[in-house]
């Protein structure tokens, strides 16, 4: 074989063993400006306080050593009582791998958080600096409407169904109590409508803040009412006239939810004794531990069990005009004989104490000595003191304003009250549940 030849058939095999090879991997090359990747140092820790915790033992839970946990809580002592400190309230811990902590929060209530920050030194003498801060909030105008139907029956479930939670229902129940009994009143096709402040913090929901305008179609009747502040007055609620809503009475010692169970009448029948005899007050169903309200401002004559009526708040309020409250579960702070209370203040709370076969709350009515249907007399009272005339155009605006917010009509239909048959009552010794 020539020597031409050999060499060319070396090259040929050479040629067909490396096109057998498998592919070899690409060398990886430097890229320029690439980003440097540090390591981190630290981790975030975001969890509830549990039972029975304290803050240096929420701090060792984490590793945090004893010496720097008791630090800490020397720092937080300077502003804010650590027996304070409660379960399922929220905190954050930022911490390093190597024990030392960066920064510390929790949640003291729904406006506040403590604050503890590293300021400098190294672990064994850290240095740290606590403060008690305000959450800041963002306050949000929102506009809500919905229906009174058989799957949402309440105003509490409508509002829900809409979104939102039962302390917006109670809200616009405590604007308008004194016009529809939410306990009573909705029937199915009611409408209603609510321009309100929600409160946003860090985010997340933190809150109501004023019910600025709301409306409650209740079958043949509108009624709207508008927070406006008549100047060197606190604010109130208007209709669309400027008349106020606020009457010398509520509707109802409850909010609303509970259904009238028993009605003010001469003849029913008892269910403990059974016999018939007057009930000349309203019974509301409620949970056991609802709160009652004071319907009218007045002063407190008893606060004591007795007996058939089991635990009983009587207030005496302006007019001639008596309230009773029965059956109480429990009284509320400082409710006791002689004490004065405002509009909405809490009595006591529903129970079943006394000759009652479940948790109710036996509401009465006295004028001038006559025993009166709640319900009834409640019509019967005037509204306060309406807008001043100079003052009715800025009203005019903010109640303008507020309807167009929700998509209303300015003008309203005025439909007079529904008419409720009263029914008479006489003078008569305190009868029994």
């Amino acid at each position: 074989m020539s020597k031409c030849a050999y060499l060319l058939g070396t090259l040929l095999c050479c040629t067909s063993m490396l096109a057998c090879r498998p592919e070899a991997e690409p060398v990886p090359t430097a890229s320029r400006g690439a980003d440097i990747l540090l390591e981190l140092d630290s981790e975030l820790i975001e969890a509830r306080v549990p039972r029975h915790a304290t803050l240096a033992g929420l701090l060792q839970a984490h590793q945090v050593s004893h010496e720097l946990a008791n630090r800490l809580v020397h720092a937080a002592s300077e502003v804010f009582d650590v027996r304070r400190i409660r379960a399922d309230h929220a905190y954050q811990l930022e911490r390093t791998f190597d024990g030392l902590v960066r920064e510390f929060r929790y949640q003291i209530d729904a406006d506040r958080f403590l604050r503890i920050v590293q300021r400098g030194g190294a672990a064994a003498a850290a240095i740290f600096q606590a403060s008690v801060e305000p959450y800041v909030k963002r306050r949000a105008l929102v506009g809500l409407s919905g229906e009174i139907t058989p799957a949402t029956p309440s105003l509490v479930a409508a509002v829900d169904q809409g979104g939102e939670a039962s302390l917006l229902a109670m809200a616009v129940a405590d604007v308008l109590g004194g016009e529809v009994d939410f306990n009573s009143e909705l029937q199915p096709n009611d409408t209603f409508a609510v321009l309100f402040e929600k409160l946003v913090r860090e985010g997340e929901f933190a809150g109501y803040g004023d019910v600025v305008a709301a409306e409650v179609v209740n079958e043949d009747r509108r009624i709207r009412a508008f927070r406006f502040t008549v100047p060197g007055q606190p604010p109130g609620y208007y209709d669309e006239q400027g008349r106020s809503l606020k009457r010398m009475f509520l509707r109802s010692p409850l909010r609303f939810e509970p259904r009238i169970t028993s009605g003010f009448t001469r003849r029913r029948f008892h269910p403990i004794l059974k016999t018939y005899r007057p009930h000349l007050a309203i019974d509301y169903a409620a949970p056991q531990g609802a709160p009652v309200n004071a319907v009218a401002s007045g002063v407190v004559v008893q606060a004591a069990y007795t007996g058939g009526g089991g635990n009983q708040v009587r207030l005496r309020h302006s007019g001639g005009y008596e309230t009773y409250y029965l059956h109480l579960s429990a009284f509320g702070s400082g409710i006791r004989r002689g004490a004065r209370v405002n509009q909405g203040d809490l009595i006591g709370r529903v129970g079943a104490t006394g000759m009652a076969t479940a948790p109710h709350l036996d509401y009465r009515m006295r004028k001038d000595g006559v025993w009166v249907n709640p319900l009834v007399e409640h019509r019967k009272m005037p509204p306060g003191e309406p807008v001043p005339a100079e003052s009715m155009a800025a009203f005019g605006a903010l109640r303008d304003d507020a309807l167009a917010r929700l998509g209303l009509d300015a003008t309203r239909s005025a439909v007079p009250d529904s008419q409720v048959a009263a029914d008479e009552s006489s003078a008569v010794p305190v009868p029994a549940p």
